[in-house]
């Protein structure tokens, strides 16, 4: 599908979601041309009992509301990116943050795989495109895209990929994936 130029400038809004510590702020911070904006909060003992911080014990802050960053293709193309808070506490913040999406990015983190199908749920039952991006962390065991879809039940045309989020060329093509996914998507269902 080609976009030709027009004189009415075009946003693109895309969701970053995954559970908590898989890297949402990290990707929106790698790619995002201004300094992206934060709502982080330092973890404090209140949380304890609340946070699941198995396998990310070094995490410090969380993100309390969104992540939020830009990219502008071209002149009249920009891409939105917001990223949603991972701790079920704020999920209510989550249907004002995906009004209006094109799509999602859901990151899973091998070492809690599980923590990533709230995610899936949500745009599985709103019928929002998605991807799953496998941030693959240093100490984490390395799976094939196919074994991942396998553990998350995911249906075969949702697109699986490996990412590093810290770095800007891998975020870049998480989000062109996500982008050719959801126009496919959403050509398909007008047809």
């Amino acid at each position: 599908m080609d976009f030709e130029p027009s004189d009415e400038p075009v946003a693109l809004k895309i969701l970053i979601a995954g559970g908590f510590g898989v890297g949402k702020t990290t990707l929106v911070g790698a790619i995002s041309e201004i300094r992206p904006l934060r709502t982080e909060e330092v973890l404090s003992d209140r949380g304890i009992g609340i946070d699941d911080t198995d396998g990310v014990e070094g995490k410090t802050t969380t993100t309390v509301a969104m992540d939020f960053g830009r990219i502008t293709i071209r002149e009249g193309l920009v891409v939105y990116l917001f990223g949603t808070p991972g701790q079920e506490r704020f999920w209510f913040m989550w249907d004002e943050l995906s009004y209006g999406a094109l799509g999602a990015v859901v990151l899973a983190d091998t070492r809690r795989l599980t923590d990533c199908f709230p995610s899936i749920d949500y745009f599985e039952q709103r019928g929002t495109p998605f991807i799953v991006a496998v941030n693959c962390f240093d100490d984490a065991d390395r799976y094939d895209a196919e074994d991942v879809r396998s553990a998350l039940d995911l249906d075969p045309d949702v697109p699986v990929l490996m990412c590093d989020v810290r770095r800007r060329a891998s975020a870049k093509n998480v989000l062109i994936t996500l982008v050719e996914h959801s126009l496919k998507v959403l050509t398909a269902s007008q047809s």
